[in-house]
């Protein structure tokens, strides 16, 4: 199939699945003015999702709702194959299982038109393995998004053996109507490009925790207060290209290069001890206060909004394209 073959013109967008990755590409697809019709077989899901999109929409609706956009045009079903029988396109958000995802993309793309391009959100696994039982496995692709789904518009694309090229092209496309930022990693590997530098950090998070250096809470403080306020607009080369002064990243490289060799990273994992769980949980318990969940998702989202939008007007004011 060529690309213009793939359906791109999306009215109905399919969520199977809806945790809380897979309610946030339902609250995307519905502030983007989509029907949706989503499958969960969890007791109890459709009002967990509903509360879930309920949740989200004053974010939306801050960051702007497109014609039509509405949580009404949310449907739940039954089965598999009425979810998937008349979408335009399917995003899956099972667990990450693949045994699990297996079966399912066998039942999917049984029951889906043979055009209809299928995105799968796992983390990590890979999509030659997971779409193996799959019918015409060239339209599906890994669609790798972040929480909250809703605002944060990195989505990673990831195609296995059989897909074709075009279909990647055509589920970036579709993801830039949806308001993402597409980035395709051009080979299969575990972990893609961005969980691979956050579990990177995380098992030094760990590590400084069952050492006894520092708390969960003084660990957020490191990154929140330093080196993540300029990863929200510059990420790390272009930083380090600015530490080197004029002469830019060679000169940066020169000059800290050799503390690559330095033992101040532990990347092998620290054994997960009772102890070590206890110390994490107890930790974040303090930092999460007298708050719940919700109250801090929807803080997170208004800080979301207004670091996108700070930046966003910063670009402009100095000249520089939106999509750099």
């Amino acid at each position: 199939m060529s690309a213009s073959t793939f359906v791109t013109d999306i009215k109905t967008f399919a969520a199977i699945g809806s945790g809380v990755i897979g309610s946030g590409w339902v609250a995307r697809a519905l502030a983007n003015g989509l029907d949706v019709i989503a499958w969960d077989p969890a007791p109890g899901a459709e009002e967990q999702l509903r509360k879930r999109v309920a949740n989200a929409w004053p974010a939306l609706e801050k960051q702007g709702l497109k014609a039509g956009a509405s949580p009404s045009r949310l449907r739940f079903v039954a089965t598999v194959e009425e979810c998937v029988a008349t979408a335009d396109f399917i995003q899956e958000s099972a667990p990450e299982r693949l045994d699990l995802k297996i079966e399912l993309h066998a039942k999917i793309t049984a029951a889906a038109r043979a055009n209809v391009l299928i995105g799968s959100s796992t983390s990590g696994l890979l999509p030659s393995e997971f779409y193996a039982q799959a019918q015409h496995p060239e339209r599906c692709v890994v669609g790798h998004p972040f929480n909250p789904v809703y605002l944060l518009p990195l989505v990673e694309v990831v195609g296995g053996v059989k897909t074709s090229p075009d279909a990647v092209a055509a589920a970036m496309q579709v993801y830039r109507d949806l308001g993402m930022k597409p980035l395709h990693v051009r080979k299969e590997i575990p972990g893609f490009i961005a969980d691979r530098l956050l579990e990177a950090m995380w098992r030094e998070s760990l590590h400084l925790v069952n050492d006894g250096i520092a708390t969960t809470g003084e660990i957020d403080d490191a990154i929140r207060y330093g080196a993540g306020i300029r990863w929200s607009f510059m990420g790390s080369f272009l930083i380090y290209t600015l530490a080197g002064g004029d002469a830019g990243m060679r000169h940066f490289m020169a000059q800290f290069g050799p503390a690559l060799k330095l033992p101040w990273t532990k990347l092998e994992a620290p054994e997960l001890t009772d102890a070590l769980i206890e110390g994490v949980v107890d930790g974040t318990t303090v930092q999460l206060g007298k708050h719940s969940i919700a109250d801090l998702e929807r803080y997170r989202d208004d800080c979301l909004l207004a670091v996108q939008a700070a930046v966003r007007a910063t670009k402009i004011k100095h000249g520089i394209s939106l999509d750099e």
